[in-house]
């Protein structure tokens, strides 16, 4: 064989496997899930309570620290009975979890501890992190074609811009969350733990209806104002514990 062309043999040889090793390695590392244009919901029922649910509070945790994920905790009161009142649970996030049920969520459905809720749509348990990452990768690929931006106007608050197509209305709430909770548990089954509760859901507010095209909502300093709330979200969600569309911190 011609020297040239052995030559050229051997140079589309080592290429190709540069390809296959680059491939090969991109597959071996876990997979990261690209920002989309509206991040992904994810709501935690926890409960200090609940012996099983340490590994899910830090979970959220971890995935708190990801631009992609708006991720809140909302700490529930049906493990009161045991002895020990959960001091960030409320009757409204326990409420919630069981409309979610009631309308029978995709995945592991039911009321329970702990467990995450992804866009409104899937559940699973809260420490299930592997199945939980690919219903955010599904939540990515089939989100919502509705779009939410929000501005910050300076000394007055933000904006809130939505836009999009609609056939069915949807709800704009303001969510305020204490950002970080080191709770000291006395009794119960987790009695003598220190344990750290991520976005903890302090309130939450109807802001207005929406049923498509491009609106901008104005949020002011004064409904900023919730005692607790050191950090704010705007969740775009069809009514009575519907279909999240979009999720955004307003930092």
């Amino acid at each position: 064989m011609p020297r040239t062309l052995i030559a050229i043999t051997l140079t589309l040889g080592l290429a190709l496997i540069s390809v296959f090793a680059v491939q090969s390695a991109s597959s071996a590392r876990p997979s990261k899930v690209s920002a989309p244009d509206s991040p992904v919901l994810i709501e935690l029922f926890t409960s200090q309570g609940c012996s099983s649910c340490p590994p899910a509070d830090k979970l959220a945790q971890r995935l708190n620290r990801e631009e992609n994920l708006v991720v809140i905790s909302r700490p529930v009161d049906y493990w009161d009975r045991l002895g020990w009142k959960d001091t960030l649970a409320s009757p409204e996030n326990t409420a919630l979890q069981r409309t979610y049920a009631r309308r029978g969520l995709s995945g592991y459905n039911g009321v329970y501890t702990p467990q995450m809720v992804v866009s409104g749509v899937f559940g699973e348990v809260g420490s299930s992190e592997a199945a939980i990452r690919a219903q955010i990768r599904e939540a990515t690929r089939n989100a919502a074609r509705v779009e939410m931006r929000v501005e910050p106007v300076e000394g007055r608050g933000f904006a809130i811009v939505l836009a999009g197509r609609r056939e069915r209305e949807a709800e704009l709430v303001l969510m305020g969350v204490s950002s970080r909770e080191d709770i000291v548990i006395g009794r119960g089954e987790n009695r003598g733990r220190t344990i750290r509760y991520t976005n903890a859901l302090i309130g939450e507010k109807a802001l207005v209806r929406w049923s498509g095209g491009k609106r901008t909502v104005s949020v002011n300093k004064d409904q900023l104002k919730m005692a607790g709330a050191d950090r704010f979200a705007a969740v775009l969600r069809e009514p009575n514990g519907g279909p999240v569309l979009a999720a955004r911190w307003m930092d």
